[in-house]
Order: structure tokens, then sequence, then C-alpha cells
């Protein structure tokens, strides 16, 4: 499995909107500049999370992008799913896959890949925006 940079740059982004005093809105620009990201690519990645319901954007002086939801509520998997990263180790631990791959009867291999793809979205699923941010804290 391996995340790509969407999904690398969506979770950093997000970090700094969770970072973001009373969850005051903050601009493309300026995350961008912070976390050294394309503000065109970083476009791209907050259309897909505003359309998810991740984030959401105000106009206008001080404007910017915000979160929708407390951090408790807002999970890794819920990130890398809205800019469409799926958590899969190989194409037969997708969903819906066993009757796409014509070896799954005879493939001694296709449960663990199921197993080990579900523990990983199990996991993502379990951690929390917040969960990131007081695990940073203590590694400071």
């Amino acid at each position: 499995m391996r995340i790509t940079t969407k999904g690398r740059y969506g979770l950093r982004a997000v970090l700094k909107l969770a970072e973001a005093e009373d969850n005051k809105p903050i601009s493309i620009s300026s995350i961008a500049a912070d976390e050294q990201i394309s503000p065109e690519f970083l476009e791209q990645i907050f259309y897909k999370m505003k359309k998810s319901g991740i984030i959401k954007s105000t106009r206008g002086p001080g404007g910017g992008f915000s979160l929708t939801k407390d951090l408790d509520n807002i999970t890794l998997a819920d990130i890398l799913e809205a800019v469409g990263e799926p958590v899969t180790l190989s194409p037969c631990s997708t969903a819906g896959s066993k009757k796409d791959c014509p070896r799954t009867g005879d493939c001694s291999a296709y449960d663990i890949w199921q197993d080990v793809s579900q523990h990983l979205n199990e996991y993502f699923s379990s951690l929390t925006l917040e969960e990131i941010i007081k695990r940073n804290l203590v590694n400071v």
C-alpha cells in the first residue's frame, strides 16, 4: 500500500485547518505556503474534501476554508476517501473485487490481502484528527 501525494497533502492541509484557533477560515495560499504545497494542487484536493463534507469555504475578507465537524468526528479514513485514496494492498483486496478476479476461488493469498486491508481500514477509521494532534503534541 502506498499513500500518494494527494493523500499526504490532504492530511497535512486538514491538520493545518484543525490547528486554527476557533476554527477560523484559512486561505489556500496560507496553507500552501506553510506546508510547501502547490496552491493549484491544494485547490483540487480541497474541492474533493468540500464535496465530501469535511471542509467548507467562506467567501470575502477573512474567508478561506475550515472544518465542518469536530476533530473527534473526522478520521484519517474520511480524508483518504475524500481525496480518492483507496486503502488496499492489492487489486484483489478492493471492495467487490472477488467477482472481478478469475483466480479468487483458487488463490490461497486472497484471504490474507482481504484481512490486512480490513485491519488497515479499521485502524484508519479509528484514527481521528484529535488523536493525531494529541500524538504530535506528545512527540514535540
